[in-house]
């Protein structure tokens, strides 16, 4: 977990990981594994520990399915597949991940057949809260099995995604394996002959991947080096490397704070976009754009593409039945309620912030959840009815390396987003579940199945800004680059204010965004009120189109690759930020800085990643991809927006195909901000 870094890692390639693995000593052949024996602590039986060892277990069932009937066009490249493999351990935040060829001795039992192969994880445990910290109590005891969850996770993912090639693979969790992890983990090279890991001591836990294609081994690790590991560059970040300071500094952030310094942003009482609240419609779900496409409102083919858009990709497939599995997970029991337990609403949500970035949250905030912010009836029309008052919102960051190498709209952004949307359904589950266990009442918001709307609760959460992207929040440390997920409770919080970083003024006068959107569906003009929001409202149409449709790419977040805010968190940025809301002068000079040092543009040591397409059932390889770059000179087009107000929505029980008609949204002329704020002055 990083605080702040000095030197950029944009030359180093994703498969090398954020700590400096490649520069810890190697031995050239692997020493006797005769007494080499896995030392796993048993499940935890505290609340939490059941909770995730549940989650742990429903990803299990997946562990060894069938591969596809018929091998994807991959190169038969080991060197290629292992770093491949590595690389997206990486982009889901594992901590270390090797290869090796499997010892004979690492088999407990039967060998798996055919698989010679292995890549090891390990996912080292969170930061400890303070002892003060309610969720001290709540995390103590669950440490391994918090970690063991990511680390499945991870796993399940990497061998789903072998599997989707048509290459055999089987996930090894501690309760599920066939292995010794430390046979793998010492093979791979993670680890000592004691189990310690470089850099990460003890404080880990494994999870391994057997498969049949071959992979490029890594070299074991030659004798333990103690605090000189990865030598000099460990300390300076030699390369882009994580550094030691780098990672002390992180330690100590308070328990409930980000990695990103959020407490050093302004809070102020209202948003800073106006929000006109009893004039803001409650919608149905079915008026959601991609739920029109799904039932035939925005034409055929956009129908067609919606059920396979953001996970037609073999990586992006992987995350489905996960995401799909922990629905039923989503709301549960309530247990008995110790009425002699008191905790304040200050201490309730330091507590579940911090059990949420121990977890492995980027970021969290509490607010109410406001009535405008509630669906008003579910896809078949039954109403809902509000149940909590309160909200836990959290980001998850979808990785700066990768929407790095890609253009924002090729192959891997429906991965960016599914990835995020597992993560996020994954915490907020096991802290719902964990809410409930207290006795409160709790139910997670997921992208899978969600009763409210995200957007203004991470908005009130203090997350961020409404910006010229439109119907999204940006945040001052990540941009637009972030996915969210809701946790709604009866369990008294205390709400977080919103914040105020310059951001109207600041997209008021930067274009990016509009410039580089490929549908043109971002608003080159002025904000608008629209259902009660001020924003610079998009043409939704346009977006969900190209979205959806998207020919050469998995879905779409140009806007989110080419944002000023979206960048490496150096102190250099940190620099540019601080002088972007204490400054407001400098402001456009930045943004067209922004321009001038290429921040958006494609960097191919990013691109990680194999472009392949899933078509009826079958890998392919696509028709083209995507590799836009900037376009600085490109000059403002004249637009038309097209606005569907709730009164032009579908019924909420409406099944059949309700076309969209565009000539009456173009001709609507909404009311400007100013005119609201009139108008509500003199009723006044």
């Amino acid at each position: 977990m990083r605080s702040m870094r000095i030197i950029s890692n944009r030359n180093r390639a994703v498969h090398l990981g954020p700590l400096p693995l490649e520069r810890v000593a190697r031995a050239e052949a692997l020493p006797e594994l005769t007494e080499v024996r896995d030392r796993f602590p048993a499940a935890s039986k505290t609340p939490l520990g059941r909770i995730v060892n549940e989650y742990i277990a429903l990803f299990e069932q997946f562990r060894a399915e069938e591969p596809a009937p018929e091998r994807a066009p991959y190169p038969p490249d080991p060197r290629r597949l292992a770093n491949e493999l590595k690389a997206n351990c990486y982009f889901l935040n594992a901590s270390l991940a090797g290869c090796c060829e499997i010892p004979q001795s690492a088999w407990l039992g039967t060998a798996v057949p055919g698989h010679r192969y292995a890549l090891a994880i390990a996912v080292e445990f969170g930061r400890d809260p303070e002892p003060d910290n309610l969720a001290a109590d709540w995390v103590r005891g669950s440490e391994y099995d918090c970690a063991l969850l990511r680390a499945a996770e991870i796993a399940l993912i990497s061998a789903a995604f072998l599997r989707r090639l048509g290459f055999s693979a089987t996930a090894h969790t501690r309760d599920r394996s066939d292995v010794s992890h430390a046979a793998i983990l010492r093979a791979a090279g993670l680890v000592y002959r004691n189990l310690a890991a470089p850099f990460i001591g003890r404080r880990y836990a494994s999870c391994v991947v057997t498969t049949s294609e071959p992979l490029a081994a890594d070299l074991p690790l030659a004798a333990k080096a103690g605090m000189l590991d990865g030598g000099l560059g460990w300390w300076l970040g030699a390369g882009g490397s994580e550094t030691w300071w780098e990672r002390w500094l992180a330690s100590r952030r308070p328990a409930d704070g980000s990695r990103f310094p959020m407490e050093s942003i302004k809070r102020v009482p209202e948003t800073t976009t106006l929000i006109l609240e009893d004039e803001v419609p409650r919608v149905p779900k079915r008026a959601n754009f991609f739920t029109r496409a799904l039932h035939g409102d925005l034409g055929d083919k956009a129908q067609r593409e919606r059920w396979r858009f953001a996970y037609k990709t073999p990586i992006a497939d992987a995350y489905v039945k996960l995401i799909r599995a922990m629905v039923p997970l989503q709301d549960g029991r309530i247990a008995s309620r110790n009425r002699n337990e008191k905790s304040s609403p200050e201490e309730n949500s330091k507590a579940i912030k911090a059990l949420m970035y121990y977890l492995g949250a980027d970021m969290a905030g509490a607010c109410e959840a406001k009535r405008y912010a509630w669906y008003s009836h579910q896809e078949d029309g039954t109403p809902i009815d509000i149940y909590h008052r309160g909200a836990m919102v959290m980001l998850v960051d979808q990785g700066f390396e990768t929407m790095e190498g890609a253009s924002g709209d090729d192959w891997i952004s429906g991965a960016q987003s599914m990835r995020a949307y597992m993560r996020g359904g994954e915490i907020c589950g096991v802290v719902a579940a964990f809410i409930r266990s207290l006795g409160w009442s709790a139910r997670s918001q997921t992208n899978a199945d969600s009763d409210v709307l995200q957007l203004p609760l991470v908005l009130l959460a203090g997350l961020g800004e409404l910006s010229r992207i439109g119907e999204l929040v940006l945040n001052p440390f990540v941009g637009p680059r972030f996915k969210s997920a809701v946790v709604t409770t009866d369990l008294p919080l205390a709400w977080d204010q919103p914040i105020d970083f310059g951001l109207q003024d600041t997209c008021n006068k930067c274009m990016k965004c509009a410039r580089e959107c490929p549908c043109s569906a971002i608003s080159f003009g002025d904000k608008v009120m629209f259902n009660g929001y001020e924003m610079w409202k998009p043409d939704v149409e346009r977006c969900t189109r190209y979205r959806v449709t998207n020919p050469h790419g998995s879905a779409c977040g140009r806007c989110m690759k080419t944002c000023p805010y979206n960048h490496e968190g150096l102190l250099a940025h940190r620099a540019f930020l601080w002088a972007a809301i204490h400054l407001s002068w400098t402001r456009r000079w930045i943004v067209r800085l922004d321009d001038r040092i290429g921040n958006g543009a494609i960097n191919t040591v990013k691109t990680w990643w194999t472009d392949l397409e899933i078509v009826a059932g079958k890998v392919v390889p696509p028709r083209g991809s995507n590799r836009r770059n900037l376009a600085p000179g490109k000059p403002a087009k004249a637009q038309e927006i097209a606005y569907y107000p709730a009164a032009a929505m579908p019924q909420a029980a409406a099944k059949a195909a309700f076309p969209l008609d565009r000539k009456t949204a173009l001709a609507v002329q909404p009311e400007t901000p100013a005119a609201a704020r009139e108008r509500r002055r003199r009723s006044t």
